[in-house]
């Protein structure tokens, strides 16, 4: 990754490149990445979403003047932002926008759509240029010490994640300094704050020797960044826990594994290739006869979209398979649903069930 000190002379780059341009009387431009599953391959060597090389080019025109002279401004505050060592957060990103005139973002996911340019176009993840999401980075509960620092003294600062009660350790948004200290068998992420919350309180993580940490839906980066440095650092295996549906299929664990199209210019770092799928499948909604929910049109429609265009789903067959069987099913199935064979099933048969089974998993 990019070191401050590089960032800014990116920025400072491209500032006089756009100024050159203007003083030769040329029309200058941004180029950057396609942000899109159609612009990213997968390949199972590498283990995440890697750019195809397709780039738009945004071009200082009369219909343009106003993104081009929003994504200059936005630089302007990331290079600000880097060199005082500060940060904003996504929200206030837009409203600082509201003192720059013309310039101005209308909604907020204007705003959000340059900032995510520009972290592409210079191939650095929005953090490293000043901009922090608003959303938690996940929690984290078990055997593991995450080794911080104290932002007064500059010393070590040693978190033990099996100190915390009934509550969890939450994730930071930078974790680039984090050390971790563990002797834990495996990484359990879990999709749901309930089921989290149900293996804390009855020290699954003690039992099992793990680490247990909560994805709330789809995974964060830093929560992602997280999993990756410390299943790295520590060569432990990564365990992914999810509804059975299109959404905990395709959304939330892909993303883990393999990372976004809309971010594949940093998904080499914000993935865990390593991760694999232990959570509810169409052949455990029929073993375990578990409640379940009709699929609705939005869940077949997404089957049919990830089958035919997710690169991901296309390279694993076990994947379609499962997705064409959940299709012909009808049906979805939540983590919840074990509950039916009794509140901590999950703790005395799946999850020990599922761990000792590697011919259940998916890839």
């Amino acid at each position: 990754m990019k070191k401050p000190t590089d960032v800014v002379t990116s920025m400072k780059n491209i500032a006089e490149s756009v100024y050159t341009s203007i003083l030769k009387k040329k029309q200058p431009e941004l180029t950057m990445p396609l942000r899109a599953l159609n612009n990213v391959k997968y390949d199972p060597k590498e283990g995440y979403f890697e750019l195809l090389g397709k780039e738009k080019e945004r071009t200082l025109t009369a219909g343009t003047i106003k993104t081009f002279a929003q994504t200059l401004k936005m630089m302007s505050l990331s290079k600000n932002l880097v060199e005082t060592d500060d940060i904003a957060s996504k929200r206030e990103a837009y409203y600082i926008s509201k003192n720059w005139g013309p310039a101005r973002f209308n909604e907020q996911p204007e705003s959000d759509a340059v900032m995510d340019d520009i972290e592409a176009m210079m191939e650095v993840n929005r953090e490293q240029i000043g901009f922090i999401p608003e959303e938690k980075g996940g929690e984290i509960a078990g055997k593991l010490v995450v080794v911080d620092k104290d932002q007064d003294t500059g010393k070590e600062l040693k978190i033990d994640c099996t100190k915390f009660g009934s509550g969890a350790y939450s994730i930071p948004i930078s974790v680039e300094h984090l050390k971790f200290e563990t002797d834990a068998k495996f990484i359990l992420a879990i999709e749901t704050a309930g089921m989290f919350q149900r293996l804390v309180k009855h020290n699954y993580w003690k039992k099992a020797n793990c680490i247990l940490i909560s994805m709330g839906g789809v995974p964060t980066r830093a929560c992602r960044r997280f999993i990756r440095r410390l299943a790295d650092s520590k060569k432990i295996p990564v365990y992914v826990f999810t509804d059975g549906d299109p959404y905990g299929f395709g959304s939330i664990y892909r993303t883990l594994k393999a990372g976004s199209g809309n971010a594949a210019h940093i998904n080499q770092f914000f993935c865990v290739p390593q991760a694999q799928f232990i959570g509810i499948t169409p052949q455990d909604i029929v073993e375990y006869k578990l409640p379940t929910h009709p699929l609705k049109d939005v869940d077949v429609k997404k089957i049919k979209d990830l089958i035919k265009n997710d690169p991901f789903i296309k390279h694993y067959k076990p994947w379609q398979k499962a997705l064409e069987e959940m299709a012909k099913m009808k049906v979805r199935a939540e983590q919840q649903a074990l509950a039916k064979h009794g509140l901590n099933f999950v703790i005395t048969d799946y999850l020990p069930k599922k761990l000792a089974d590697q011919k259940s998993w998916l890839p």
